[in-house]
């Protein structure tokens, strides 16, 4: 755990998965909710397969993004801070999509925006190596 969630500045991440959580079943948060943090640093310009896995969808999609740029999340009319403790992995990253066989995101310069939660919970390639 680090030092800003141990003084509650940052939610822990059992406070994200229960946040998460909290969203309707079978939307996207509830099911990252399900999933481990396994990419803790800061995502830009790395190469990260997102989770496509069942229950998210009815089958298996290979869907590898590279994050571009990164846009915070708008606050609520009337708030000026984000409330402490601030979100885990907050905001969305619009990103290339640099493979996919997923019907809908094709290669080639094609951008989608990917909430920083299903980042943090995707799989970083290494191209040094071999493909899994």
């Amino acid at each position: 755990m680090s030092f800003l969630s141990r003084i509650g500045f940052i939610e822990t991440e059992e406070q994200e998965r229960t946040r998460l959580a909290q969203a309707p079943e079978g939307s996207l948060n509830h099911y990252l909710s399900t999933l481990p943090v396994t990419i803790e640093e800061w995502p830009k310009d790395l190469l990260v397969e997102l989770p496509w896995e069942p229950p998210r969808t009815n089958q298996s999609y290979r869907v590898v993004v590279v994050p571009i740029e990164f846009r915070k999340d708008a606050l609520p009319d009337g708030v000026e801070e984000e409330p402490v403790p601030r979100k885990r992995h907050s905001g969305s990253w619009t990103c290339a999509v640099v493979y996919s066989d997923h019907p809908s995101y094709p290669v080639g310069g094609y951008r989608i925006v990917v909430p920083a939660a299903e980042l943090a919970r995707g799989r970083k390639i290494d191209l040094a190596e071999p493909a899994a």
